[in-house]
């Protein structure tokens, strides 16, 4: 009998890992500069009814690697950067729609469906460095176009917002 209740107890410690986001329900106060605001429907905020990240916050996330070519760039690039779906779960958001805003104002209507489909990342390096402003930086939604070729299609490159500065949740 003990051992079935320890094992049970172990079992239920180690869903628990997989289901508590990073930082519980809490989001802590970005510590650098910020360079992502979530906004709109969103359970864990951190400053006011946002949710702000600076690099360190967004690099703690459950991250990904794409090897892949873009529409944009010469060559096959190795991107990095946390997944979308694990900075939507930080913010504790519920929505279904994104509306990515880049610096530059330009912004796109994502379905939170695609970025759990496609395991899309917000890319904050390429080939090892940070993405600079000038180069899609600092964030760049960015989907496996190798993995995936029916991605190479109008719809999805107008949803591969880069230089993205906020994402609100509808």
């Amino acid at each position: 009998m003990i051992r079935g209740v320890a094992s049970a107890t172990v079992m239920s410690l180690v869903l628990l890992c997989f289901v508590v986001p990073v930082w519980g329900h809490e989001l802590p106060r970005p510590q650098g500069a910020v360079i992502l605001k979530l906004s709109g429907d969103l359970h864990n905020t951190n400053v006011g009814d946002e949710a702000h990240f600076d690099r360190a916050m967004l690099d703690e996330l459950p991250s990904r690697v794409i090897e892949t070519h873009t529409p944009w760039t010469d060559g096959k690039s190795r991107y990095k950067g946390p997944l979308a779906t694990a900075v939507l779960e930080a913010a504790g958001a519920r929505g279904g729609w994104l509306k990515v805003r880049a610096l530059n104002d330009f912004a796109a209507d994502v379905p939170r469906s695609d970025l759990e489909e496609y395991d899309v990342i917000l890319a904050m390096e390429r080939d090892g460095e940070p993405m600079p402003i000038r180069d899609y930086g600092p964030i760049f939604v960015l989907y496996p176009f190798d993995d995936h070729p029916d991605l190479n299609n109008e719809t999805i490159r107008f949803r591969s917002v880069w230089q993205v500065s906020e994402i609100h949740i509808e």
